[in-house]
């Protein structure tokens, strides 16, 4: 059960990365906010899989054809995830934009039962069922929050592309060395976040350089995102390597208090009594789903 500390701490540093991105969108947009997880998390992200390296001990390199696909697959779409996140968070608001990524939760259990082979239990199911539905209530706007156009979509469409990069993440993790987990995440980290940053800024430059250019000059934010993104991603990768992403998803929910509080705190934003309610009722279905 390491694997749901793991995950505990891999949230609380997705939440930390989440609002140092928010924080540079307003001059590089989504996309440029995006490059920042990248970019800027790829230096970290080298680092992280060389100290994995010599805490290891002879770890062996299984760069298959599979792996590259998950790779390659997972990359794209977490990039197309980031970027609705960013979305939903900037027509809605910190937390209820996190709120409705954690739509990945059912996502992720249907991607893994249809297309992955995950066995997934009743208990689970059930837990899915009940998060999805505090979820749900927890994103329907109130009070001062307004939904704009776009969001609720961008939101679920990003919680659906992070629970199919997720599972593709988690079968190139377990083709690399799967007698070593966590060297074998950070080295999956490390492949992903090279292919992202070469794809992303060549196609910014040839489209949007302005983005680029207030990346850039943001490094300082950019730098705190950057080292909270790779962190986060490789603690991801070693829990879905240990257990299948859907009760490792679960157990990720706990990143929705972990953004109101960031919320509150930071940009200033209010949760009423009917989403916190609404929220003690997705952390049920959470530990069903985590327990099951």
């Amino acid at each position: 059960m390491i694997w749901i500390p793991i995950t505990i701490a891999a949230a609380a540093l997705q939440v930390a990365r989440n609002a140092a991105q928010r924080s540079v969108m307003g001059g590089a947009g989504p996309w440029g906010a995006t490059l920042v997880r990248f970019l800027f998390g790829l230096p970290f992200a080298i680092v992280f899989a060389g100290i994995a390296f010599l805490l290891t001990k002879d770890p062996q390199a299984n760069l298959t054809a599979r792996f590259w696909l998950g790779a390659v697959a997972g990359a794209g779409l977490q990039m197309a995830a980031t970027a609705a996140l960013l979305v939903a968070m900037q027509r809605s608001s910190f937390a209820l934009g996190t709120a409705m990524q954690q739509s990945g939760l059912p996502f992720a259990l249907v991607w893994g039962a249809l297309l992955f082979g995950d066995r997934i239990t009743a208990m689970q199911w059930a837990g899915g069922l009940v998060a999805t539905a505090g979820l749900a209530a927890l994103s329907w706007p109130r009070g001062a929050v307004t939904l704009k156009r776009g969001a609720v979509l961008a939101g679920l469409g990003s919680g659906a592309m992070f629970a199919l990069s997720a599972n593709c993440f988690r079968q190139a993790s377990l083709t690399f060395d799967p007698a070593h987990l966590a060297y074998s995440a950070f080295v999956t980290v490390m492949v992903v976040q090279a292919i992202q940053s070469v794809v992303l800024t060549s196609i910014l430059l040839v489209r949007n350089p302005d983005a680029v250019v207030a990346v850039l000059a943001a490094w300082r934010k950019s730098l705190g995102a950057g080292f909270c993104g790779a962190a986060a991603s490789g603690l991801w990768f070693t829990a879905m390597a240990l257990s299948p992403v859907g009760p490792v998803r679960a157990v990720g929910v706990v990143e929705m208090p972990m953004a109101a509080l960031a919320g509150r705190r930071l940009f200033a934003e209010r949760l009423s009594l009917f989403q916190l309610v609404a929220g003690a009722v997705t952390a049920v279905g959470v530990v069903m789903a985590a327990l099951g």
